[in-house]
């Protein structure tokens, strides 16, 4: 039984909205105008829709899908990915919608989806332009993958760490980058990226990945308890 519906006031007047709680992934979608705040926290990587086959951003929260997120949103300066802010909502057309069944929902505690006079209150508000900006942010990753892709700058990256405890990871199916093919642009297409904005993304994506040997040595901190 699908428990996604349309928002509105005459059927959710009575929803409360509760802070999101429970555990981070390891790796959350991001759109451009989240990569600066992200990339002084954790790297910023690519990967494929299973479905479709395109390319999407994301942050890497965690080395490992069963151990989530390896530093909270406080630790990573306030960055708290905006697919994470939204958990519960989602748009469906022109409209938002929620997932009623989300723990996020509650009839009795946390903040009012709206106010006495049925206008969204600041809680609502505040859902409403992170799925603004969610949405913008989609169209622009698209345009920024398409310079990517037909620069070839983007390039696979297998990722291999080793720790103390003789674990050994593996990150596969993600890209980044390439520093290399950026040093080779031509003239004519660096004016191009700079002036669309997306040349300052790419190198931001590029020196993300220091955050990697960060994120390694947080995770070899806490196997041994310290």
């Amino acid at each position: 039984m699908t428990t996604h519906q349309l928002l509105n006031p005459q059927d959710h007047a009575h929803l409360r909205l509760l802070p999101r709680s429970g555990a981070e992934p390891h790796f959350v979608q991001i759109v451009p105008g989240e990569f600066v705040a992200a990339a002084i926290a954790c790297p910023i990587l690519f990967s494929k829709d299973v479905a479709t086959g395109a390319f999407y951003a994301g942050a890497v929260l965690g080395l490992n899908p069963g151990e989530g997120a390896l530093k909270s949103a406080e630790e990573r300066g306030g960055f708290e990915p905006l697919n994470l802010q939204r958990d519960g909502f989602f748009i469906s057309g022109e409209r938002i919608a929620i997932d009623r069944g989300h723990p996020r929902f509650s009839e009795t505690q946390g903040e009012p989806l709206f106010d006495e006079a049925q206008q969204p209150s600041p809680s609502l508000r505040q859902i409403q332009r992170v799925l603004g900006q969610l949405h913008e942010g989609i169209e622009q990753t698209a345009l920024l993958v398409r310079d990517l892709v037909n620069l070839k700058l983007l390039e696979p990256i297998d990722v291999s760490l080793n720790f103390d405890d003789g674990e050994r990871l593996r990150l596969e199916g993600l890209y980044t980058v390439s520093r290399d093919s950026l040093r080779e642009l031509g003239d004519g297409d660096v004016q191009r990226l700079f002036r669309s904005g997306h040349l300052h993304l790419a190198y931001t994506i590029a020196g993300s990945l220091n955050q990697l040997a960060v994120l390694a040595h947080l995770r070899n901190r806490k196997l041994a308890g310290v």
